[in-house]
């Protein structure tokens, strides 16, 4: 890797793990009892956030579309929702459009999807029709047929044009769709063709009396499980998981405690690795969050300090918190004593998944 890519990684990776600050602090700030102006001024705050973080998120997807990186976390979804949110999303960038959503079928249907995905795939078809026209009404809906075994799902954008999704001029479409709506939905309207062709999805389009046609996506999706409609948690009793979160970085404390907070946890933080040493000497914990780069004592250290106290508390499940995650400094933090290692910026999916390993590991040697 050359040092200009080194560095758009770590500026990418840098930006990234700020507008998880900033979010984590808006939503603190908006449990607060606060005026209308300020109300208005925090959401603001994290609506500028979430907006550049999902930027940053779209470019790499885009840097990667002509390979097999791109990720999927599916989840449970009431796919009524998705209709909300593509209401609440684009009434602002209409520009002189009138944007109709509708939603057809159970509204509580459920399937296991990506919402960040299926999003990007409704911002594309949209994308494009809104570039297309300057005056009119574009309609958005959604149907959905749930069975059993599978979920049909329909979307439809009535009010396009054709731009030739099947065509090879992705400049050009990147180009029209920029020039009208910003680059954040010319990025979503490049990804959408390859995102559809990953979830095995179809298009088509229907024409329409006069210049306007009906693009039409379908896609099939997994019904929820009765696990999965339990929603995310990392608990595993009736007690919840109490975790310890160990970093230097007031902003970087703040993400993963609302991180943890969102699984079910409860959570503590410390500063440093002398400070974690001293709380966990209390034997409360369940499970650490230990950042790697600390002053005084660093996480090497202080795993390997707590890996030495007597009785049961030396066994607390750790996992490393840090943005050097390559596999030879992977193998270093386990050989360390931790129990699995998170990549900062921290992503929510990720960060359940070590959890649930690391308690689970620690519940297996337990019970050995």
């Amino acid at each position: 890797m050359s040092l200009p890519e080194f560095l758009f990684d770590r500026l990418r990776a840098d930006i990234r793990q700020q507008m998880d600050g900033v979010l984590a602090l808006s939503g603190q700030l908006s449990r607060h009892r606060l005026s209308a102006d300020a109300d208005a001024c925090v959401q603001s705050v994290a609506d500028a956030a979430l907006t550049v973080r999902r930027l940053l998120d779209a470019v790499l997807d885009l840097q990667n579309r002509d390979s097999a990186s791109l990720s999927y976390a599916a989840q449970p979804l009431q796919l009524r929702e998705t209709m909300d949110e593509v209401q609440e999303r684009w009434r602002r960038k209409a520009q002189g459009l009138t944007l109709l959503v509708s939603y057809d079928g159970d509204p509580e249907a459920a399937a296991m999807a990506d919402p960040q995905r299926l999003m990007q795939l409704f911002d594309g078809v949209i994308g494009e029709a809104m570039a297309a026209q300057s005056r009119g009404a574009i309609e958005a809906s959604l149907s959905v047929d749930a069975k059993p075994d599978n979920v049909r799902v329909v979307g439809r954008v009535r009010g396009s044009r054709d731009a030739g999704w099947d065509g090879h001029d992705d400049a050009a479409r990147f180009q029209a769709v920029d020039a009208r709506l910003g680059l954040e939905a010319a990025i979503d309207v490049l990804l959408a063709r390859r995102i559809l062709a990953d979830m095995h999805g179809s298009r088509r389009v229907e024409s329409n009396a006069g210049a306007s046609d009906t693009v039409v996506f379908e896609i099939t999706l997994a019904p929820v499980t009765a696990a999965a409609a339990q929603g995310p948690s990392a608990s595993t009793g009736a007690r919840p998981i109490h975790v310890l979160v160990v970093d230097d970085n007031a902003t970087n404390r703040m993400v993963a405690q609302s991180l943890v907070e969102m699984f079910d946890c409860t959570s503590e933080a410390a500063e440093d690795g002398d400070e974690a040493l001293d709380a966990v000497r209390n034997g409360r914990f369940d499970l650490i969050l230990m950042d790697i780069k600390m002053p005084r004592m660093d996480g090497v250290a202080a795993t390997r300090a707590i890996r030495a106290l007597p009785g049961p508390v030396s066994a607390t499940p750790i996992i490393a918190l840090t943005a050097n995650a390559d596999p030879e400094d992977a193998a270093g933090y386990l050989a360390a004593g931790m129990n699995g290692v998170v990549e900062k910026p921290m992503k929510p999916e990720q960060l359940l998944a070590a959890l649930q390993q690391a308690l689970s590991d620690g519940t297996e040697a337990a019970a050995a």
